[in-house]
């Protein structure tokens, strides 16, 4: 048994808005007190540090344990979009296991079998294998009936459906929002309403099943406002956004540079205006890294032949720090974004520092200043649209239940 005094840090308490310097004991793998020291514990000095839960990261497409560490990520949830797809109870259990006993994964079950969005898969058993939500993967699924059917299936299991929002009819093979810069760059474009059609399609149906609802990414001011009228009206929905989209526009596309090709592509500034109002007005639930890992071969292509997809792991953290900065937020309130909201909709037993949770703990110097280097980053592959931007902010250790890695 390991017991542990967290001493001098700054801790990130449930319901506060700032870091508060106190003390915090560690038994084994769970938070024992929180403001009260042991006498026969050891000491674990966290001055000039913030002691914060650690990162749950919320759909992430690769188990990327370097870059994870680097970020102060202890827990993911892995989508479906794997090689073959998670649609049965093997490959969910062989997940789960993956990164112990240093990183816990959890995966996500694919809410069709092979993500074809035609067949249900066998999400019961899914579940008993260890599958803590269900997602649609990468695409939509246009079926309604089928979508009503999972979502009332999901509703029965008490599993969250995260769901991709964008009307594949719509977007077709289009690889930009459309607007000036696509015109301009000759992309394939579609229309930012094919999100907003999207998400209000599932909305009425979620209404109808009474399912947890997911939105992975919102990214425009019409989507947003649907899922404000949704809360208001009690649907049980909760939604996500990376930092990619609150922080670039479609302006980041000059020069074809594809790594900046994501899915859904990047917005025109008054979206991204309409997201960073969302995360300071509550409407947006959870902040999450979106990574996936793309090497030379998927990204040194023509734009409109690259793969969608970024490294977001490793800046995750800073990037989320600029919010805290520039006033938006609160960095009690960011950590409900990384962690606690994460966590409660995964249903696991971490995301917060309270008595009983699992001691999975990051400390953070959040003025360290470093520069984002796609050649240097710790990532399967570094193919951020972030690459040589300066930020503040680096984990210094990592707790995962209750042992320093």
């Amino acid at each position: 048994m390991t017991r542990t005094n967290v001493m001098n840090g700054a801790l990130i308490l449930p319901g506060k808005a700032n870091a508060e310097i106190g003390p915090l004991f560690v038994s084994d793998d769970r938070i024992d007190t929180v403001g009260r020291a042991d006498p026969h514990g050891e000491t674990l000095d966290a001055t000039d540090l913030i002691v914060a839960p650690g990162i749950i990261d919320l759909g992430v497409f690769a188990t990327d344990k370097p870059a994870f560490r680097f970020g102060g990520i202890t827990r993911a949830a892995l989508m479906p979009d794997q090689s073959p797809a998670h649609d049965d109870p093997a490959t969910i259990r062989f997940a789960g296991r993956k990164g112990k006993p240093d990183f816990w994964v959890h995966p996500l079950a694919a809410a069709t079998k092979g993500l074809d969005g035609q067949h249900m898969a066998e999400i019961a058993l899914m579940k008993e294998a260890g599958a803590r939500g269900v997602a649609t993967g990468r695409h939509w699924i246009a079926d309604s009936g089928i979508m009503l059917r999972l979502m009332r299936y999901c509703e029965m299991l008490d599993l969250p459906l995260f769901v991709h929002s964008e009307d594949a009819g719509l977007t077709g093979s289009a690889v930009a929002t459309s607007g000036a810069n696509a015109t301009l760059l000759g992309l394939a474009s579609a229309s930012a309403a094919a999100e907003m059609l999207s998400i209000q399609r599932d909305l009425v149906l979620a209404e109808e099943s009474g399912v947890h609802i997911h939105f992975r990414q919102v990214t425009t001011a019409r989507g947003l406002d649907l899922i404000r009228v949704a809360k208001a009206k009690g649907v049980r929905v909760t939604c996500g956004i990376t930092p990619a989209h609150l922080f670039l526009s479609d302006t980041a596309l000059t020069g074809f540079r594809t790594f900046a090709r994501l899915s859904p592509p990047l917005r025109s500034e008054d979206d991204r205006l309409a997201c960073i109002a969302a995360i300071a007005d509550g409407t947006i639930d959870v902040l999450s890294s979106g990574h996936d890992p793309r090497g030379p071969e998927d990204k040194r292509l023509p734009f409109a032949d690259a793969a969608p997809g970024m490294a977001g792991a490793e800046t995750l953290l800073a990037l989320s720090l600029n919010l805290v900065r520039d006033g938006h937020i609160s960095m009690g309130r960011m950590f409900e974004l990384l962690a606690t909201t994460p966590g409660r909709i995964l249903g696991v037993n971490a995301g917060e520092i309270a008595e009983g949770m699992e001691a999975d703990l990051i400390f953070i110097d959040p003025e360290t200043p470093w520069q984002v280097d796609s050649d240097k980053m710790a990532a399967m592959a570094g193919n951020t649209p972030f690459d040589k931007l300066p930020v503040q902010g680096r984990v210094r250790k990592m707790m995962k239940g209750g042992r320093i890695l």
